[in-house]
């Protein structure tokens, strides 16, 4: 975490918002825009990936930026799950599904990545130097 200035530079921030991205246009070409709770559910759990990046990382702490990255990575499956559930009600097609969730995939592995890498750095944090 020593080299990042900010959140946007972290590469599991940026894959985070290109799918709240995704989502979003989903919404806005779909019937899933008709589908009040599915389409408010989703673009919530898709924007809080990018969020709870950002504040974990805003803590300044690798103790509660891995926590938060925990809940990022919770919010990343809860879309996946809704992703289901557009597919399931045919708002989206089974190639739009399979290429959402495997950007899904490779974020949560991402994020897993990640923290790992800070439970295993001496490092303990910007907020300790």
């Amino acid at each position: 975490m020593a080299h990042y200035q900010n959140f946007e530079e972290l590469e599991i921030y940026k894959l985070a918002r290109a799918q709240c991205m995704s989502i979003w246009k989903l919404i806005n070409s779909t019937e899933l825009a008709k589908d009040y709770r599915l389409k408010d559910q989703i673009n919530g759990s898709s924007g809080s990936v990018m969020d709870n990046i950002a504040e974990g990382f805003g803590r300044g702490g690798n103790k509660e930026f891995i926590q938060f990255l925990s809940f990022a990575r919770g919010s990343n499956h809860e879309t996946k799950a809704q992703l289901q559930r557009a597919l399931d009600r045919n708002y989206i097609s089974q190639t739009e599904y399979l290429e959402l969730t495997e950007k899904s995939e490779i974020l949560n592995e991402q994020i897993s990545r990640f923290i790992n890498y800070l439970r295993s750095s001496e490092r303990k944090g910007s907020k300790y130097d």
